[in-house]
């Protein structure tokens, strides 16, 4: 008999789900399904793909060898609250042996009935990466040749990541990396600095579209450099032309230098050749910046409000002016950066 899971409990206490997030838990709980089996049916059989993992909330369940003389060697005995099959499942291997219950049983199922991973990766890839991450992890401590398997499956999981988040155009993370991610990564002290180009529009309207992103990318250039530099962070777009850096463990005083480089970085980009009539094109940028949590202790308002504040100082007039957002006290410092 089969149903939808209903309860997210036994799914929150599974150590293969134990980073994921309260709205991930509901996905996986949404995509999962309880299955009973009575006592000798079989779970899985050799030979079968391993598309499915299971965990165990009531019964036994033993996987176990076939002899060519009727006998049989038994690999594994599980009980309550265990997980079965995660190891082949990971490696998107066949079984190697059977799995059946030696008392009337119940497990949850993931993906449920209906549902396959190749849906998952295109639907919710962060939390398949996670879930495939965990699984390798946790077998550290069971399978002596574990080590061989994380190292040939970690390429693909950081691969699957790196995809689900990477903007295709600039080659930058997506602002719902941000949205997704930041409880994970947020580590204090976290610079956040936001980077908008001056009179873009007039660029993009006097040139063309791909003029603008041809931009976009030499940006994109310098904003990867800053990160590869300190050898931490992140690069993001966070909107249309507006991108930024987002660096952990950087101190004030680490932040405000970076964010100096970034405008000299962007004041020294090469400006588009005069075409025609249209004269050249040099480019400025307008910044606004802060540090979590010396800045603010709330990461949500320091990110809304240095966002405001990066829009407000464009539109006052842009060109190379930097903003220092703070709550106690908010710095323009426009003047002097235009010095």
């Amino acid at each position: 008999m089969l149903k939808r899971v209903l309860d997210p409990a036994p799914i929150e206490k599974a150590e293969l789900f134990h980073s994921l997030l309260d709205r991930e838990i509901t996905f996986i709980k949404d995509h999962s399904c309880i299955i009973s089996l009575r006592k000798k049916a079989k779970l899985f059989s050799i030979g079968q793909k391993a598309k499915q993992f299971y965990m165990l909330l009531e019964g036994a369940i033993r996987v176990y060898k076939p002899h060519d003389d009727g006998g049989h060697d038994v690999l594994a005995q599980y009980t309550s609250g265990d997980t079965i099959g995660d190891f082949d499942f990971a490696r998107k291997a066949e079984y190697d042996a059977n799995a059946e219950a030696t008392e009337d049983s119940i497990l949850v199922m993931f993906p449920g009935i209906g549902f396959s991973m190749d849906d998952f990766v295109a639907e919710e890839p962060h939390i398949i990466s996670r879930i495939l991450l965990n699984s390798i992890l946790m077998m550290t401590g069971r399978i002596k040749s574990t080590q061989n398997i994380l190292l040939e499956n970690l390429s693909w999981v950081n691969e699957l990541h790196r995809r689900a988040y990477e903007d295709p155009g600039t080659g930058l993370y997506k602002q719902t990396f941000l949205t997704d991610e930041i409880n994970r990564i947020l580590e204090e002290p976290m610079a956040l600095i936001m980077l908008k180009p001056d009179r873009f529009k007039i660029l993009v309207d006097s040139r063309s579209h791909e003029a603008g992103d041809e931009a976009m990318v030499r940006i994109a250039m310098i904003l990867k450099s800053f990160t590869r530099k300190v050898d931490r962070g992140w690069a993001i777009r966070f909107k249309s032309n507006e991108t930024g850096l987002l660096i952990n463990k950087c101190p004030m005083p680490m932040a405000e230098k970076l964010v100096n480089g970034l405008c000299k970085a962007i004041e020294a980009m090469e400006p588009v050749p005069a075409q025609g009539d249209i004269p050249p094109f040099s480019f400025t940028g307008t910044i606004a910046w802060s540090v979590w949590p010396t800045d603010c202790s709330t990461w949500e308002t320091l990110f809304q409000e240095t966002y405001a504040l990066l829009l407000e100082t464009w539109k006052s007039g842009g060109g190379h002016r930097i903003a220092h957002y703070t709550e106690i006290k908010t710095c323009p410092s426009a003047e002097k950066a235009n010095t």
